[in-house]
């Protein structure tokens, strides 16, 4: 049996914690200001339609009286860890897959535990004593149903699926309750006449295949409670970025390319952590009109040097076409490559090369940081940024 484990609204939770005066208000948290977007909603806000990722005027109009807070990510992550401590008593099976959610395998665990729905009890009742927070827990026989679980009873809800009641649930599940199901999949789903999983069963894999492509394949195997991914202990994260929303729009080029600097020097600093080198830069642009672009290219050689990352994003953002004003500007990289890992050599000096002696500087920048605090040391060419 799988467990999911979601944590009930939780940057708006940790905030209540914090500040017990806050309970029973509604409250969002992402940002004071109307150019931010919603981060995480309370419950009582989200009774007046407020949701993840609606622009922050939209719900100042819905919910005047709300609480407005900026996210305080070290505090969520220092709970976050807190709360992940407490499921790796449980099972050492813990697949954390966001910071706060997590799934677990507990597989042989019910001798010493006790069944499953005895464990999620044990679970939400360590977690609420010990940091004062709830959790909706969904326990059934594979990932894609355990998640489907936790979402049936929230706030506070543990909800368990049977292997014995899977074939019922699946029967009756709404399409766009399932993984992977957007707008536009829904859409095509309900003109094909399926509004449920058990309406999938009524087309052939191949019908599927040719409508959907390789989805089509996957939601035939859900459809008949199927789902043989596992849980997977301590998943790398597959990308890092660093982005800002502008308090005013612009599109001056200067200044896009301060950000985009200050922003490199981010993304190098969490590619040092994560003793990694990316060899795929990103470059993600927001307009006015909130339409997203992304544009990414891929180096030979892996780097985690602050200056090629941003000679890349620079680059990107050169070639791109600026008819409109930015809303937001943000650097991703990915496709990594641990250090140690072999790497070709030039046989003479390069600009690449040169570059990555910017490595050295970033880790010398990195420690006086640490120890002085962000802002001891900074680039002459972003004192204007600072």
């Amino acid at each position: 049996m799988i467990l999911h484990i979601d944590m009930d609204a939780f940057y708006a939770s940790v905030e209540q914690l914090d500040d017990p005066a806050l309970k029973g208000r509604c409250i969002i948290v992402g940002g004071s200001t109307n150019r931010g977007v919603v981060s995480a909603a309370n419950y009582e806000a989200r009774k007046h339609g407020i949701h993840s990722a609606m622009p922050i005027f939209q719900a100042r109009q819905r919910c005047p009286d709300a609480v407005f807070i900026r996210p305080r990510m070290h505090r969520y992550k220092e709970v976050s860890a807190k709360v992940m401590a407490v499921l790796q008593k449980y099972s050492p099976l813990l697949e954390q897959v966001s910071i706060d959610e997590a799934y677990m395998d507990i597989s042989g665990c019910e001798r010493l535990l006790g069944d499953p729905e005895t464990i999620g009890r044990k679970i939400k009742a360590e977690i609420w004593q010990t940091l004062g927070l709830t959790c909706s827990v969904g326990i059934a026989p594979n990932r894609f149903l355990a998640k489907i679980a936790s979402e049936c009873d929230k706030p506070d809800g543990l909800t368990v699926i049977a292997a014995s009641q899977v074939a019922e649930f699946v029967q009756k599940l709404a399409v766009e309750k399932v993984p992977g199901v957007g707008q536009k999949t829904r859409v095509r789903l309900e003109k094909m006449g399926i509004r449920t999983l058990g309406d999938v069963r009524r087309y052939s894999e191949g019908a599927l295949s040719d409508r959907l492509g390789n989805y089509g394949r996957r939601l035939l195997q859900l459809a008949a409670g199927i789902d043989t991914t596992p849980v997977q202990p301590h998943t790398p994260h597959k990308s890092v970025s660093s982005e800002q929303t502008f308090a005013v729009d612009t599109d001056d080029r200067k200044r896009l390319s301060g950000i985009l600097l200050q922003q490199a020097e981010e993304v190098s600093r969490q590619l040092r952590k994560m003793r990694v080198r990316a060899r795929t830069i990103t470059l993600k642009i927001k307009h006015a009109d909130f339409q997203q672009v992304t544009r990414s290219t891929t180096i030979s050689e892996p780097t985690r040097a602050s200056e090629a990352i941003f000679d890349e994003a620079l680059r990107l953002l050169q070639k791109y076409r600026l008819t409109r004003k930015v809303r937001l500007i943000g650097i991703g990289a990915s496709n990594f490559a641990a250090v140690g890992s072999p790497r070709q050599l030039p046989l003479f000096e390069t600009g690449r090369s040169r570059k990555d002696g910017w490595e050295q500087v970033d880790e010398t920048v990195g420690r006086i940081t640490e120890k002085f605090g962000k802002g001891a040391i900074l680039r002459g060419t972003l004192r204007d940024n600072s």
